[in-house]
């Protein structure tokens, strides 16, 4: 059965894997790209959307959306990590495409009153796109089948601060507000991506066996490698983005907890999301009557990366 999807996304390197991967799967069918600020700067991220569907030879619309942070002061954009261009500074032609009149809010509703229960959102960076959308329509989130999101961390040390992930702490109100919507949410984030490693090896097949995309992600992965070697002593990178996809393809590689999740939008903790385990009791009321997440904390990594090369050389 192929699963509809939209892309929520702020290209870099980790959304370029991400995006390549759902285009070449069986069983997806992505019916949009809508951006958002995060990596890069909203307008670079539309283009970055554009371009990757121009590498990929798709036609799928991308729409554009939020610039800025629901309410904090935005954050410096992570050149260190995926280059100025959000590809690791490797210079790729731009597209000359241009996105949907849309916004991104719009085209999220949209596109899900016209698939009722079908939908998948797939979100790979801050989620202001999809907490203006509910502002927008409060009545999709019924209508949404599965938010899958890139971002978090439970019992994983965050990679911002001591206890925040990068696209959680970029706009922390607005995932707070994904979190509590009426609405399947699954949480993958550092607790399993920092179990994936995706090394120079595998990315030299895949481009033996694609040399489109795959030359496209050899090129830009090498910055985001360095950055990875450097920061942490790992030889490749964390497989973050793409790990949604493989999410989407097979749930079964990974293992689930439940629990309501809220984030801490203010004070030293801005960002971390807070899971309060199934079952467990709490006095404190933030976390009563809040739809039940899925928090992924187990994955088997080989099976991960075999199907991303895979797929990918197919």
């Amino acid at each position: 059965m192929t699963r509809k999807i939209i892309i929520d996304t702020d290209p870099g390197i980790d959304d370029a894997m991400a995006i390549f991967f759902a285009y070449k799967a069986e069983g997806v069918e992505v019916l949009g790209l809508t951006t958002t600020f995060g990596n890069v700067p909203v307008d670079k991220a539309t283009e970055n959307a554009l371009t990757l569907n121009e590498v990929a030879g798709v036609s799928v619309p991308v729409a554009k959306g939020v610039a800025l942070p629901l309410v904090r002061d935005p954050l410096p954009h992570p050149d260190f990590v995926h280059g100025k261009d959000g590809f690791g500074n490797i210079n790729w032609p731009a597209s000359t495409n241009q996105p949907v009149t849309e916004s991104a809010a719009e085209f999220i509703v949209n596109t899900v009153k016209t698939h009722p229960g079908e939908v998948t959102i797939v979100a790979l960076g801050p989620l202001g796109n999809l907490a203006k959308a509910l502002e927008l329509d409060p009545e999709i989130a019924g209508l949404v089948d599965e938010v899958v999101l890139m971002g978090g961390a439970h019992l994983e040390y965050g990679n911002v601060t001591p206890v925040a992930e990068a696209n959680i702490i970029n706009d922390p109100h607005a995932a707070d507000i994904v979190f509590t919507a009426n609405w399947q949410v699954t949480m993958i984030g550092l607790d399993v991506t920092h179990q994936v490693l995706l090394d120079n090896e595998r990315l030299a097949r895949i481009k033996q066996a694609n040399p489109v995309e795959g030359d496209f992600l050899m090129q830009s992965a090498q910055h985001y490698i360095n950055f990875y070697g450097e920061t942490f002593g790992v030889e490749g990178c964390y497989f973050h983005d793409a790990s949604t996809i493989a999410y989407v393809l097979q749930p079964e590689l990974f293992g689930l907890e439940l629990g309501t999740v809220r984030v801490a939008c203010e004070g030293i903790a801005i960002g971390q999301t807070i899971v309060a385990p199934e079952g467990k009791i709490f006095p404190a009321e933030a976390w009563k009557n809040i739809p039940t997440s899925q928090i992924c904390m187990e994955v088997d990594s080989e099976k991960l990366l075999a199907l991303f090369e895979e797929t990918l050389s197919n």
